[in-house]
């Protein structure tokens, strides 16, 4: 006794089953987290070594190399980015997907260990992290106050603000955009030091060794125990001036008369400003693996807790991905409702029973629900992925229960009881269903099991689909039945549901099977046909987004002041505003960029930010649009060089030069932003070349040095502390009730602006001060501000935006530049970015569809038991890929991710419709006696009336998708545009050339066969 049958007899355990799958789905489903896109970076770790005032060029020789190499031996490694800066290492490790972040935090920090050693003692101690934040943050504020300043402001977002974002379940990191901070400063007189025998490393150092608290000892008064403790510090900053200094001849000056002490802000890092208005801001980044749009909930009722408490503060919204990702999970459950619509009423469209398309409509919830269960318990978000995969097997869902109703209508009008009908048509339909079922089940399987950036993207997809697939084949052989036994009546099936349309189909069959040679002939043309227009559809990563903000991100020359970046992002705003569909602009000068896989690097003042907030999608141009226009205007902003977009995949070209040759890699780099700036379609090329940066180079000189016993460690102290104080950790604090405020020594902001001052600093040479001038030559020179290393070689990387064309037409004109074709042998491309993940995704496409085509056959083999019927089923697929290519063309759209998941999809979807026809004929052959004619006439007779309704319903459901209503559809329309596309071609070619095929195989397998076993069919 099959399932159906059983469940016929026994209804109420499949009722609970399924009553039960549904709760946990519905369960699931709340617990699901809203995510834009799976999490796509790969494990990675973050190791961070300081040599304080290292310069790059240093830090490449005697640290960075020799850690790269150690980490270089680690298994699964994938690649090492690292940039040097003045007193800092920083090297991204990347590894595979399959590395486990644990385990690869640990070999990282054992092979960094291993060279600990080898390392100048100068280094500190390095910091070795996993990386567990998003790359671009998910919210930003701007916050004001009603009594509090600037800087009490600032600390209050560093103080309490930030304790109570971090405090919000799934805020992996915070981080305040402009203000300033407290500090106290001395800024000492050069001429007085001088007079007193006192230089600005002495008064920081004296400063440290007075001002500090210490404990130790034990004390028995009053026969108690009492511990020691030293209390050598002042309360408030004021008290400072009265401070002693020992001076070298044994005396000592009051702090008063060498320095003026100053409780001030320290100097500038940062600026922020909402449509030209300087403010307070700060960004909220979400950690891996949570909702984005439950940590924006907690974030608001955490700030509206803080409203209450403290009135005069109030928040303001600026920007954030949340919306977008809430408008897509509501757009495509949107879609999902639909689809799953219009696949009901295509249902009823052609039963015109409503009973009929209750049964078949039942299939849709009962297949979903119980995926979301499944989604919430591998871990897996509601994302745009996840989403499609159920919007895309809508129409599939419903297939298995059209094809049971259909045959069970069709046994009916055979005269035959309801239940009795029920029973016997599904067990004859049953090889059918479970080979569409598992067919699907194999084509999804490999997109699920693909490894690297291709399984970030696709593991979620592929198991939605191949879990959802599978719950409908459980529901098919469980539910389908019994619902059709009890719930169908026995009088509402007309004796013939012939159309008008079926005697004509049926005479093409009949032209097709006596004009054989002709129908393989044309169907090979049109597939040819189709693959010769392959090459006119652009190959894309993924389709630009409309997000409702785009971010501008500009760089002046190195040098320039902090004021000089807020001048230029003024007068970038002040061009950007008018545009038509910029609603507000956010400015951030100084704040930490974004450099990919969730890395950051620390702010530079000569960099920053501006976000446009767009208005309403219905109330403005395309995002695209509004990008292009942008590009426009900002040709009129001078002195710096700007880059448009959000970081995003699709949006950018990036192209890395590597070598160790200096010279010659900077080179190089320059050419090719030359050749791609003449190519005409690209915009906002730039690279990363490290600009020379003007410096004040101090050259000592050797003989005079060694004799008045100067060093060059000594001199580069000295002047490091006159000019901008002590290291962070070696200044003296001033300790508050809630925190501790440092205190720099340094000389004044005027002095630091003549060359002939510093020449004057005085340097200890023994028990007497020298110029500096005396002992070194200062001159004004440039010098690298920053290296690059890729996989331990130099690299400079050159990006450009799109613009509109497609990555793959960007690549391919790329490498046919002069300067890629004549590029020196010391300098080597290579692709990254969207670029290297393109070139993977399409290497595992097809190894996928490989996969998916060889699992196919061997699923049809075990399930017919025969090796030649499936290659006739295969031959429905090349019908459908060229409908999708023509649809694509047509459409305008590219060969992209989406349209790439709708090819397989297609081979499936394809395979299902020939599988009905192929089983039916076999089996009319094997169980009726007809002749291989008969039994084709016979199995399009009653086949394909289920195959139109099955695909008029998957076209109804991909429908709104393509059609793009709703939220942002860029992603998900190449996806519906080449499954309709393919659908279209190949129902209408596969019912004429299946049979067509069928005889041909049919015939090659006899001819093999009969000579050793003899004829097991009939023929004509």
């Amino acid at each position: 006794m099959s399932f159906a049958s059983w469940s016929i007899r026994s209804p109420i355990p499949s009722i609970l089953l399924f009553i039960l799958l549904s709760l946990a789905g519905l369960r699931g489903l709340q617990q699901l987290s809203i995510q834009s896109l799976p999490d796509l970076d790969l494990p990675s770790v973050i190791v961070k070594l300081n040599q304080p005032g290292a310069a790059p060029a240093q830090l490449e020789t005697e640290v960075a190399r020799k850690v790269e190499d150690s980490i270089a031996t680690l298994s699964g490694l994938k690649h090492i980015r690292t940039s040097i800066t003045d007193g800092l290492v920083q090297i991204n490790v990347e590894f595979i997907l399959e590395k486990k972040l644990s385990d690869a935090l640990i070999e990282t920090k054992d092979a960094v260990d291993r060279v600990r050693s080898d390392l100048p003692s100068s280094v500190l101690q390095p910091s070795i992290s996993a990386v567990t934040v998003g790359g671009a943050p998910i919210l930003t504020y701007a916050i004001a106050s009603t009594k509090l300043d600037e800087e009490a402001l600032s600390w209050q977002v560093d103080d309490n603000v930030s304790k109570v974002m971090l405090g919000v379940a799934g805020v992996g990191r915070f981080e305040r955009l402009g203000g300033v901070q407290r500090e106290i400063q001395l800024e000492v007189d050069p001429v007085r030091l001088a007079s007193l025998g006192v230089t600005a490393t002495d008064v920081s150092r004296a400063l440290k060794q007075a001002q500090q608290e210490s404990s130790g000892g034990r004390g028995n008064v009053g026969l108690a125990e009492q511990s020691v403790r030293t209390l050598a510090t002042v309360r408030q900053a004021s008290e400072l001036a009265a401070l002693p200094v020992p001076i070298a001849n044994g005396g000592e000056v009051r702090l008063e008369q060498i320095a003026t002490v100053r409780d001030t802000v320290a100097e500038r890092t940062q600026l922020a400003a909402l449509d030209g208005k300087p403010l307070i801001g700060f960004n909220i980044y979400r950690a891996k693996g949570f909702d984005e749009t439950r940590i924006a909930n907690d974030v608001e009722q955490a700030l509206a807790r803080m409203r209450e408490a403290d009135p005069s503060s109030s928040f303001t919204l600026i920007s954030g991905s949340v919306a977008y990702s809430q408008e897509q999970y509501e757009g495509s459950m949107m879609m999902l409702y639909e689809g799953a619509l219009l696949a009901v009423l295509v249902v009823w469209w052609f039963l015109r029973d409503w009973r009929a398309t209750l049964v078949s409509a039942s299939a849709l919830p009962l297949s979903i629900l119980p995926t979301f269960a499944v989604m919430h318990w591998l871990g897996f978000s509601m994302n745009m992925l996840t989403m499609l995969a159920l919007a895309i097997v809508v129409g599939i869902l419903v297939d298995d229960a059209i094809v049971e109703i259909e045959n069970i209508a069709r046994h009916v009008r055979m005269g035959k009881g309801i239940r009795q009908a029920a029973a016997e048509a599904v067990d004859e339909i049953a090889l059918a269903v479970i080979a569409t079922t598992l067919t699907l089940v194999v084509v999804f399987m490999p997109t699920a099991l693909m490894s690297g950036v291709s399984g970030l993207f696709f593991r979620q997809f592929g198991w939605t689909a191949v879990v959802a697939v599978l719950a409908s084949l459980l529901v098919a052989r469980l539910l389908t039945p019994m619902l059709a036994a009890y719930l169908l009546t026995e009088g509402h099936h007309p004796a013939s549901v012939d159309g008008r349309l079926m005697p004509i189909y049926l005479q093409a069959v009949q032209w097709t099977l006596r004009h054989r040679q002709a129908t393989i002939l044309l169907s090979t043309l049109f597939f040819m046909g189709a693959c010769l227009l392959l090459p006119l559809i652009p190959a894309g990563f993924v389709p630009s987004a409309d997000r409702g903000y785009t971010t501008v991100q500009f760089e002046l020359p190195p040098g320039s002041s902090i004021n000089d970046a807020g001048r230029v992002a003024e007068a970038a705003r002040t061009v950007l505003q008018p545009l038509a569909g910029v609603e507000h602009i956010f400015t951030a000068v100084g704040s930490s960029q974004i450099v990919g896989g969730g890395v950051t690097r620390p702010g530079e003042q000569r960099k920053g930010a501006l976000t446009l907030t767009l208005s309403e999608r219905g109330q403005r141009p395309h995002q695209a649009q509004i990008e292009q226009a942008v590009r426009a205007v900002l040709r009129e902003v001078p002195g710096a060089r700007f880059s448009i977009g959000i970081g995003g995949p699709g949006e950018k070209m990036s192209l890395i030069l590597s070598g160790d040759n200096a010279a010659a890699l900077k080179a190089s780099a320059q050419a090719l932003e030359r050749d791609l700036r003449n190519m005409g379609s690209l915009s906002s090329i730039s690279s990363t070349a490290s600009l020379e940066r003007p410096e004040i180079a101090i050259r000592p000189d050797w003989q005079r040095a060694a004799e008045l016993g100067v060093t060059a460690e000594l001199i580069g102290e000295t002047v490091r502390i006159a000019t901008s104080g002590d290291f962070d950790a070696q200044l003296a604090k001033l300790n508050l009730d809630n925190r501790q405020l440092a205190i720099r020594v340094r000389i004044a902001d005027a002095a630091r602006q003549d060359l002939q001052v510093l020449a004057n600093l005085r340097v200890r040479a023994g028990d007497r001060l020298v110029p500096l001038s005396s002992v070194a030559e200062l001159s004004l020179a440039s010098g690298s501000a920053q290296v690059d290393r890729y996989d331990r070689r130099r690299y400079v990387m050159v990006n450009a935006e799109l613009g509109g064309m497609s990555l793959g037409e960007a690549l391919a004109a790329a490498k046919t530049l002069p300067a890629v074709v004549n590029m020196p042998s010391s300098v080597k491309l290579i692709r990254t970015g969207d670029a290297e993940i393109m070139a993977e995704l399409a290497s595992s496409f097809g190894m996928a569809m490989l996969t998916g085509l060889l699992c196919v056959f061997c699923v049809l083999v075990l399930l017919f038991k025969d090796f030649f019927q499936p290659l006739t089923i295969l031959s429905a697929i090349p019908l459908s890929m060229g409908g999708a290519f023509v649809a694509l063309l047509l459409t305008g759209g590219e060969l992209n991710i989406p349209s790439m998941i709708g090819l397989i999809m297609l081979m499936g979807i394809v395979t299902k419709n020939s599988i009905l026809l192929v089983e039916y004929a076999l089996l009319a052959m094997r169980e009726h006696g007809l002749t291989r004619h008969e039994a084709l006439l016979d199995a399009c007779h009653k086949r394909a009336r289920p195959i139109v309704m099955t695909t008029v319903a998957m076209i109804a459901g991909m429908l709104p998708i393509a059609l793009g209503w709703g939220a942002d559809a860029s992603f998900r329309q190449p996806m519906a545009v080449a499954v309709i596309g393919g659908l279209i071609s190949s129902t209408l070619l596969s019912l004429l050339v299946v049979p067509v095929v069928f005889t041909y195989v049919d015939g090659a397998r006899q001819s093999l066969v009969k000579p050793f076993f003899g004829s097991v069919s009939k023929g004509e």
